[in-house]
């Protein structure tokens, strides 16, 4: 088991061995997940926000500004008056 001391301004050393198994280096963010009362997990947050697009399949098909505004009006009850 692999443990590290809290500094009296609440810091710690992750330990080399622990920073090589989750791929954190200077400078990485890691999150403290509450996983039950009293115990967390210890996560990296090194991802990049464009891995994520991976999680949600396909876009779908982009609606235009024009379609959109129409769709409102019909929502609305109203025709859509020209400007």
């Amino acid at each position: 088991m692999t443990t590290a001391t809290l500094t009296s301004k609440g810091q710690i050393t992750i330990p080399a061995a622990v920073r090589a198994a989750l791929g954190v280096d200077t400078g990485d963010r890691v999150e403290f997940v509450e996983v039950s009362p009293g115990r967390f997990e210890f996560i990296a947050a090194t991802g990049s926000v464009t891995a994520l697009k991976r999680m949600f399949g396909k876009r779908p098909t982009p609606v235009s500004v024009e379609a959109m505004n129409e769709a409102i009006a019909r929502r609305a009850g109203g025709e859509r008056q020209s400007s």
